[in-house]
C-alpha cells in the first residue's frame, strides 16, 4: 500500500521558518517526481513545488520562488520543503505528491498524502 506521510507543519510568525518533511513507503519511488502543493480554506490547491527523482530539476511557483527550497533526502523516497520569510498567505494545508510527469498540474500525480497544517501568524 502506497503511502505518503507529511510532518513538520506548525504554527510560526511571519518571517519565521519552517521545514516540511514527507516520507513515501509502499513502492519504489525511482525516477518519480515529488512536489508539495497547497491548499487555503476556500481556494483551490494550488502548485508549490517540484524535484526530480535525481534532485537536479526543480520548479517553484512564482509566490515561492527565492523563499522556499525543495530537495531530496538521502533516502530516495524522501523529500523536504524548507520555508523560510513566511507570509501570512503562505498558510495552509501542505501535501506531498508523487508522480512521473513534471508537472504543476495536481491530476499528474497519482500519489498523495493527507497533508500538514501551516499557519502563519502576522
Amino acid at each position: 500500500q502506497v503511502q505518503l506521510v507529511e510532518s513538520g507543519g506548525g504554527l510560526v510568525q511571519a518571517g519565521g521558518s519552517l521545514r516540511l518533511s514527507c516520507a513515501a513507503s509502499g513502492r519504489t519511488f525511482s525516477g518519480y517526481y515529488m512536489a508539495w502543493f497547497r491548499q487555503a480554506p476556500g481556494l483551490e490547491r494550488e502548485f508549490v513545488a517540484f524535484i526530480s527523482w535525481s534532485g537536479v530539476v526543480t520548479d517553484y511557483a512564482d509566490s515561492v520562488k527565492g523563499r522556499f527550497t525543495i530537495s531530496r533526502g538521502n533516502a530516495e523516497n524522501t523529500v523536504y520543503l524548507l520555508m523560510n520569510s513566511l507570509k501570512a498567505e503562505d498558510t495552509a494545508t501542505y501535501y506531498c505528491a508523487a508522480g512521473l510527469v513534471n508537472s504543476r498540474h495536481s491530476t499528474n500525480y497519482p500519489y498523495w498524502g493527507q497533508g500538514t497544517q501551516v499557519t502563519v501568524s502576522s
